[in-house]
């Protein structure tokens, strides 16, 4: 099935059946997103995968009680670091020297430029930024999970609070900003039939030549 049909495919589930995700499945839609573009390459994020019922049930009342948090195969909870410091960003470097077997002193100007940058910004606005990458990596998590016809719902309702605490995330040094709750569609989720609304193309699209 091509990406354009699988994205007709997909929507936001509401209601899941409870049925589990396959472990080839799950991989296959975990690989893709590893392998998501992110800016500098640098993925300042962690991806948590939730797959304990009991703690999908406090996730559940922490996201105002949406069903599919609960019924869901897992949750996926996309974090970000509360701070980006110079040993995350030389971490990154060593090992980008490392998958592509070249000193690291070769890398000094592009750590430098990620340092001026990204190093340079105040915690706050290094957590939008960091949530932006997580939100490039939740686009290629949906498109991986229709591919794989596993239903999928991109939430930002949710208590990111309650969810920080549930999850140990702030003592980890991160923060949730997203979360996609993945399984499959249940027969009674009247939204499975609902028409697919979008712009046209020639409202959404302007050439410039």
């Amino acid at each position: 099935m091509s990406l354009i049909q699988n994205l007709n495919w997909r929507y936001a589930t509401k209601n899941m059946n409870g049925e589990t995700v396959s472990d080839e499945k799950l991989t296959a839609i975990l690989t893709a997103t590893n392998l998501t573009a992110t800016s500098y390459g640098l993925q300042p994020f962690t991806i948590l995968v939730v797959d304990n019922k009991e703690i999908q049930s406090k996730l559940q009342e922490a996201a105002y009680g949406q069903t599919q948090v609960g019924s869901s195969s897992a949750v996926l909870v996309f974090a970000v670091p509360l701070k980006i410091t110079t040993a995350d960003i030389e971490g990154f470097i060593n090992l980008v020297a490392t998958t592509r077997s070249m000193p690291v002193e070769a890398l000094d100007g592009y750590k430098g430029m990620i340092l001026s940058t990204i190093g340079a910004l105040p915690a706050e606005q290094q957590q939008v930024w960091s949530a932006k990458q997580a939100y490039i990596a939740l686009g290629t998590a949906l498109a991986a999970a229709a591919e794989q016809k596993v239903d999928a719902c991109p939430m930002e309702g949710f208590d990111a609070v309650k969810f920080d605490e549930i999850l140990g995330l702030t003592e980890k040094g991160l923060k949730s900003v997203v979360i996609m709750p993945i399984g499959y569609r249940s027969a009674d989720d009247a939204t499975a039939n609902y028409l697919k609304v979008r712009k046209s193309e020639s409202d959404l699209f302007h050439f410039v030549k």
